[in-house]
């Protein structure tokens, strides 16, 4: 697709104003697999064609890299990832955001052939706006995001452009949780009953329908950021008071049992990789009690049964919301009862290192295969499970510096062999605010062959290792 104002395209072959980051040098991938669906220019959205132009473009685009535009390419930290995977798939990346141009880290820089600056990435007409001014006259074939308040601002650009791709309405039911409760619901799936809610009023009405114990969250929101668990009336006003500035809440019905994710790579729908963890304790709970050491342990052994019905909702799932490709991340509860209920799901990959779970249970490297799927709809690492890998975070006793940890090493000792990754803050740190990020003070990853054993040495490492602040 080239980039127009409707007006017909130019070359494709120009940069941003002549200005170039950086130049990849990496050649695209020669299986057939890798070389299907290029995108070929068409009129724009309004109508207007692209005139004589565009069919040299096209002509050029089978012998030209795929041209990925890439949002927030170096925030999350974790993003850096992704724009290393795209280029070492053969994709040409062209960044969005707005971290000025001359602050980006240099281990991204290496990976752009270009970079747009814009004044608020959040302001979603604004960027498309400045996206379609600083990129006209050239050729973009993917537009993709990983991270979750940038989804719809993805799908926009996609279809401002005419590129192939999940439409907003689509994306849409990944964001908004009820809207995606409602669609799950429609498909026949067990979901948690719910309500939106935009005053105290609603929340008050809501409750009362859904009934208590229940959960009160935001419509748009990712983790556990401003969820509670409301156990009365009483509770419910205590919590109203903590929601200012939240502007729109879905009220549900709280869930009894374990809570698991559901991930997947997905090309068009249909997941190339699958994977299960296990939260220990669950997320909620984590969140509102900082003495707690969160675990979160992938599951090796996917034929279990509790498990298989885990994997059997979230293929419903995606199929009920029309998923296309790339990451998925998904929530479901196992009941007492032996039932698998719906929590809810994004179109990204999970955070707080999940991803790099993922990596060490099958030994590859998903940032390159979802790379591969967003420039060239193929996967080609092994899936094979190896391993149960648990990640265990540590949150200090006490405010301002690190002072000391007790018990790493004994616990090194005991379990050293099975230590992936040690990325425990260090005396002379200052502590992170446990409040606004899961990864807290720092973590302990780990693997095992065996579920029970990996259990063991994440729960000795929560509960042995102790660190403090002063």
């Amino acid at each position: 697709m080239v980039v127009s104002s409707g007006k017909g395209a130019t070359k494709t072959t120009e940069r941003m104003g002549g200005e170039s980051v950086a130049e990849i040098q990496s050649s695209r991938p020669g299986s057939d697999a890798s070389r299907a669906r290029r995108f070929k220019p068409s009129a724009e959205p309004d109508g207007a064609p692209h005139g004589d132009g565009a069919a040299r473009a096209a002509s050029l685009l089978a012998c030209v890299a795929m041209r990925v535009l890439f949002l927030a390419p170096s925030y999350p930290p974790e993003m850096i990832q992704y724009c290393r995977g795209l280029a070492e798939v053969g994709a040409q990346l062209i960044g969005v955001g707005d971290t000025p141009r001359e602050r980006l880290p240099e281990a991204v820089k290496r990976y752009l052939s270009g970079y747009v600056a814009v004044p608020r990435i959040m302001d979603e007409d604004d960027v498309v706006a400045r996206a379609t001014a600083a990129l006209r006259g050239q050729s973009i074939d993917r537009v993709w995001t990983n991270w979750e308040p940038l989804v719809i601002l993805a799908a926009k650009l996609r279809e401002r452009w005419g590129i192939p791709g999940m439409s907003v309405d689509a994306v849409r039911g990944f964001r908004d949780k009820q809207l995606m409760k409602e669609r799950v619901r429609a498909a026949g799936l067990r979901t948690p009953r719910s309500a939106r809610a935009f005053t105290a009023d609603d929340v008050r009405a809501a409750a009362e329908e859904v009934d208590y114990p229940l959960i009160v969250k935001p419509i748009a929101g990712a983790g556990s950021a401003n969820t509670y668990r409301v156990g009365d009336r009483a509770e419910l006003e205590r919590v109203l008071g903590m929601l200012r500035g939240v502007t729109e809440v879905s009220v549900e019905e709280y869930v009894e049992g374990e809570e698991f994710t559901y991930d997947t790579v997905c090309i068009e729908g249909q997941p190339a990789f699958e994977n299960v963890a296990q939260y220990l304790p669950k997320p909620l709970e984590a969140r509102s009690n900082e003495w707690i050491s969160p675990v979160i342990i992938t599951v090796r052994d996917l034929s279990q049964p509790k498990i298989k019905k885990g994997l059997e909702l979230g293929r419903q799932v995606l199929g009920a919301l029309g998923m296309g490709s790339g990451f998925t991340h998904m929530e479901w509860f196992f009941t007492p009862k032996g039932e698998a209920v719906f929590g809810e799901i994004g179109c990204r990959p999970g955070g707080a290192h999940l991803v790099d779970q993922m990596n060490h249970t099958c030994d590859i490297d998903l940032f390159r295969e979802w790379a591969r799927v967003a420039a060239w709809n193929a996967f080609e690492a092994p899936t094979t499970r190896k391993y149960n890998c648990g990640i265990v975070f540590k949150r200090a006793k006490g405010n301002g510096r690190i002072r000391s940890i007790f018990g790493l090493d004994h616990w090194k000792q005991r379990y050293g062999r099975f230590l992936v990754e040690d990325q425990l803050l260090r005396p002379g740190s200052h502590r992170r605010d446990w409040k606004q990020t899961l990864v807290s003070d720092g973590f302990l990853l780990v693997r095992h062959p065996d579920w029970n054993a990996a259990k063991e040495i994440c729960f000795a490492a929560a509960t042995d290792i102790t660190m403090f602040a002063e």
